[in-house]
């Protein structure tokens, strides 16, 4: 029978003793090999990516919010009536008529008794662009 080698000797008989050459420690007295414990890594990571996540999600929509909402009261001022070519730059002001349509008017809310709807600036790029005008500027509204 051949002789044994103890258990907490590192042989091979291919190689001979080669416990120099092994990547991990192989003696009683070596260092502990342990795993990382990744899973609260992980978890910190998950919910660090889904708060950004939803983060931006929000902020995309509110920008389409707002961006329908822009969209809305250009095709409310576009599809008004109005008789004059519109100047970049300046405040018209959108109205009710008697006959249920609405039409578009230099004149100011506090100037005559119309149903004021809503106050627009055309800016460079042919966009209407809704005001909330104040108190201080139409004192009557």
């Amino acid at each position: 029978m051949e002789k044994q080698k103890p258990d907490n000797i590192v042989y091979s008989d291919r190689e001979g003793y080669n416990a120099y050459l092994l990547p991990y420690a192989t003696t009683v007295g070596a260092p502990v090999i342990k795993t990382d414990n990744i899973v609260a890594w992980k978890t910190r990571g998950i919910h660090q990516v889904n708060k950004e996540f939803k983060y931006k999600f929000s902020q995309l929509k509110e920008d389409y919010q707002k961006l329908m909402e822009e969209y809305e009261w250009n095709d409310l001022v576009y599809n008004s009536k109005f008789s004059f070519e519109p100047v970049i730059g300046e405040i018209y002001h959108m109205y009710a008529s008697n006959d249920g349509t609405n039409f578009l008017s230099l004149i100011g809310p506090h100037e005559w008794n119309k149903e004021h709807i809503a106050s627009f600036k055309l800016n460079s790029d042919k966009k209407w662009i809704k005001l909330e005008l104040s108190n201080a500027i139409f004192p009557n509204i």
